[in-house]
């Protein structure tokens, strides 16, 4: 796990590109603070700061050259191993025990098409000397984060906002559609726009190559479109088990120590009892965060659950203040390099921090599957949409009674559930987002700045609502976000993040199977709840609520140690509508939380315009 960076520039001396890939990496210091290494071979430039992981030793360090090639890399190849000895048959031969020096192989072998045997995380830029081109790539779910600026035949790239900012194609022109998607939506990123109209990123499961001063893009993987669906629900769980169980062994490859993040859910949770079943003679660490406050959330009673049905996990608790996250505001925003979307990765932030001085280098995280097994709420209405579209009416009464049984819904929380049922029944993802970004909060920026939808989703399964909304939620908008935030927050502390549950072999699982195994009687992520039932607290198997990583920013921060935030100067934020935007603050300083989270993008977006642009 690192931090790169690099150009190809005819226009700069030794001096200058020397200095400038300097000035890049030391940006981005935090992300590898075990070694920093640059390769000057004008017109190209490769910088790495490393955080050694696998291969402790110097032979690891990046760049990394292999005959005719010359890598940076972000990443980890979980199933290094096995692509080595395939590789080692056909005659190859290693001089490290690092996964970079897989990939190069790889490469020399299998060409771009080298990315197709990885299972892992990664962002690569590999130099081939004798094509004279740049070969960029990233993960499958763009777990890992590549940026790049081309301008007339110069290109720069980096791991990190900062990075491309020293770059001296880098411009402050604010990228207003997103910015408004960021607003209205929560999201910090669409397809391979950023925040600045000059800076792009590589899509998830896309390659880049760069050539003669052109780049091409091309996506090298999908989810395949299965027509037979695996139905019978012990086949399934025995299978998602076996897939969960590969990817946490492959995913404890490490040759420093791993922690896990433990929220109390089903996700953390499984992965917890997972690695403690798999590695029963291993003590583990596992870290999390709570807040005891009126209507502030603690989950150490089902953390508690798994602490005590496994001895082996070594339970490290935190609780921050608010006055303790005032005193990180400045820095976790300068970490992020967006505006805050949310609150929950202050947290994040925090425990991270804790871990670090913990000495810890790796920690698992249980991001994933809440979007490809319907574990949001919002996943109901899909799912009885779909019930409704194919005439399944006992089905669909099933669900409606269970859900409002799990959930303690009131009539009212029942008619606004059959409300938004009718709309997913009516209208595809596209409609239902386009809906939502023009109405459901108050329109904060001007609409003649910006595209009236800033986004064009393609309907990639039609026969199904629920699968379409998973898909979505997948690559354009809960996960790239919540991947954005995670990398940052551990890279910032230099902390490798793992999601097992990520692993794509578990997506394209997922999508093979039919909804009533995801969402099954008023159940969320159904079958993983069947599949690891036997090794998981009862209590959390039965667990019907969905927290997430909770934190009282948006309500108690802003009316707190954080109120000054909502000074907001509108010199620098000519594009917003005055008018509505005081309207909303001035509601919620008189108590109404309506629009708390607008109010939170806004006053960060106001302290990110004017302390980092």
């Amino acid at each position: 796990m690192c931090g790169i960076a690099g150009f190809i520039d005819t226009k700069l001396s030794t001096e200058v590109a020397e200095k400038t890939i300097g000035a890049m990496l030391e940006s981005i210091a935090h992300r590898g603070p075990d070694a920093r290494s640059t390769w000057v071979n004008l017109p190209v430039v490769l910088g790495h700061n490393r955080l050694s992981i696998i291969d402790l030793s110097p032979d690891g360090t990046q760049p990394m050259h292999y005959f005719d090639s010359a890598i940076v890399f972000n990443g980890e190849i979980y199933n290094y191993i096995e692509v080595r000895e395939e590789l080692i048959a056909k005659g190859y031969k290693f001089s490290t025990q690092s996964d970079t020096e897989v990939i190069l192989a790889a490469y020399r072998e299998y060409g771009q098409a080298c990315v197709d045997k990885f299972l892992g995380m990664w962002a690569f830029a590999l130099w081939d000397k004798k094509k004279n081109e740049l070969f960029c790539s990233r993960d499958r779910f763009g777990i890992k984060p590549f940026y790049y600026i081309l301008d007339n035949g110069r290109f720069y790239f980096g791991s990190e906002y900062k990075a491309l900012k020293k770059s001296p194609l880098f411009s402050k022109e604010l990228n207003l559609d997103q910015v408004s998607r960021g607003l209205q939506l929560g999201w910090v990123s669409y397809n391979d726009e950023t925040y600045y109209s000059s800076l792009k990123s590589i899509p998830a499961a896309s390659n880049l190559i760069y050539k003669d001063g052109m780049i091409s893009i091309e996506q090298y993987w999908d989810i395949e479109k299965k027509k037979v669906q695996l139905t019978d629900v012990n086949e399934a769980k025995h299978k998602l088990l076996e897939l969960l169980k590969d990817s946490v062994s492959i995913h404890m490859r490490s040759d420093v120590e791993i922690a896990i993040c433990l929220s109390g859910g089903i996700d953390s949770s499984s992965l917890s009892s997972l690695i403690a079943t798999l590695y029963p003679d291993q003590k583990f660490k596992s870290y999390s965060i709570y807040y005891d406050g009126k209507n502030e959330v603690d989950e150490r009673p089902y953390i508690n659950e798994v602490i005590e049905k496994y001895p082996s996990i070594v339970p490290h608790y935190y609780k921050p203040s608010h006055d303790e996250m005032m005193e990180r505001f400045h820095s976790i925003l300068y970490q992020v390099d967006v505006p805050s979307t949310g609150s929950s990765n202050f947290s994040h932030s925090y425990l991270i921090e804790k871990i670090h001085a913990d000495g810890i280098k790796v920690v698992i995280d249980g991001q994933g599957a809440d979007e490809y097994l319907a574990g949001y709420m919002h996943s109901i209405y899909r799912n009885n949409a779909d019930s409704l579209r194919k005439l399944h009416l006992k089905e669909f009464l099933v669900n409606v009674l269970a859900i409002k049984k799990h959930q303690k819904q009131s009539i009212g929380d029942l008619v606004s559930s059959l409300g938004k049922t009718a709309l997913s029944v009516l209208y595809n993802e596209m409609n239902l987002y386009s809906l939502e970004y023009k109405n459901y909060l108050p329109f904060a920026v001007k609409k003649e700045k910006v595209k009236a939808v800033p986004f064009d989703l393609n309907n990639s399964y039609a026969d199904s609502r629920l699968n379409e909304f998973l898909y979505q939620l997948l690559f354009t908008s809960s996960l790239p976000t919540i991947l954005h935030y995670v990398d940052r927050m551990t890279m910032s502390h230099s902390v490798e993040s793992r999601v097992p549950l990520l692993d794509h072999r578990l997506v394209e699982f997922g999508f093979s199977l039919k909804n009533e195994l995801k969402f099954h009687k008023g159940v969320t992520k159904y079958i993983l709840r069947e599949s690891v039932k036997d090794i998981l607290p009862s209590k959390i198997y039965n667990r019907m609520d969905k927290k997430g990583f909770v934190t009282p920013g948006e309500v108690n921060w802003l009316r707190g140690p954080m109120k000054n935030l909502l000074e907001i100067d509108y010199t620098k934020l000519d594009f917003l509508n005055k008018e509505i935007v005081k309207g909303v603050i001035q509601g919620y300083q008189k108590g109404d939380n309506k629009n708390s989270k607008l109010v939170w993008r806004i006053a960060t977006l106001n302290y990110w315009i004017n302390n980092f642009n």
